[in-house]
């Protein structure tokens, strides 16, 4: 297996996946969505990944239906997707998605975070190059051969293509699913075959997924994981990632 099986395998039981922040996440990715397509998820294939993955998370179907029509108001205002890169301890590169409506506040927060842990923010282009920057899909396994359909997603840009289990979901039809990795750019042109030939998207999203790790000891991790948490508890937050070998033990 390659690394996007190792990060994903690595990644499914940390503490971001928490569904309220998940919510949060979420409803920011509509209002952008919408601000950029319109509310039509049938004409706005960025809207309509959203809404996939806002099931995948059991958002209820209201709350979906009210960020959508709150996101359509002019008056309101845009969230700006702002990328933060830095260093935590021990030599730990750290990169910081954030969405929001007010960038002063994210920049005195995320350096408070760095400075208070002991960590650096650094200035554009100083970590993002040794990240690379993919889009995934997880669809519903069923009826599909992982060796054909590999084939046949090639031309698009896919890179990696595995089975993925999700043992947190009661029905067994959602447990069983195939994930698919590929660069950021193919992600239209993947999400354009698998809705054309009818193949149902659980989930989508965009992932940096870092070229070398670098292994630590465990009091060392403590250190790192001081500054993660800050970073994941901000409201401003959508993703963090970094350099830290991990595993899905952790």
């Amino acid at each position: 297996m390659g690394r996007a099986f190792e990060f994903r395998k690595a990644r499914k039981m940390k503490r971001w996946s928490a569904m309220s922040k998940a919510f949060t996440r979420i409803g920011k990715d509509i209002v952008m969505a919408v601000k950029e397509g319109g509310p039509d998820p049938d004409s706005n294939s960025r809207l309509r990944a959203v809404i996939q993955n806002a099931k995948s998370v059991n958002m209820p179907k209201d709350n979906v239906e009210r960020a959508i029509k709150k996101a359509s108001d002019k008056s309101l205002g845009d969230y700006k997707e702002v990328l933060f890169e830095g260093y935590a301890q021990h030599g730990i590169a750290v990169l910081i998605e954030t969405a929001t409506d007010n960038n002063t506040r994210t920049v005195a927060n995320v350096r408070s975070h760095f400075n208070k842990t002991d960590g650096s923010l650094g200035t554009s282009g100083s970590v993002v190059f040794m990240f690379d920057h993919t889009c995934n899909f997880r669809i519903k396994a069923e009826g599909l051969d992982l060796e054909d359909l590999e084939l046949e997603l090639i031309d698009h840009g896919v890179e990696e293509i595995f089975e993925d289990r999700d043992d947190e979901k009661e029905e067994e039809s959602e447990k069983d699913g195939i994930m698919i990795y590929a660069p950021f750019e193919s992600f239209g042109s993947i999400q354009a075959y698998l809705e054309e030939n009818k193949i149902e998207i659980l989930s989508s999203g965009f992932e940096r997924i870092p070229q070398v790790t670098k292994k630590i000891t465990a009091e060392q991790s403590e250190d790192v994981e001081k500054l993660l948490e800050k970073l994941e508890e901000d409201d401003d937050v959508q993703n963090v990632y970094h350099t830290m070998e991990e595993s899905s033990d952790n």
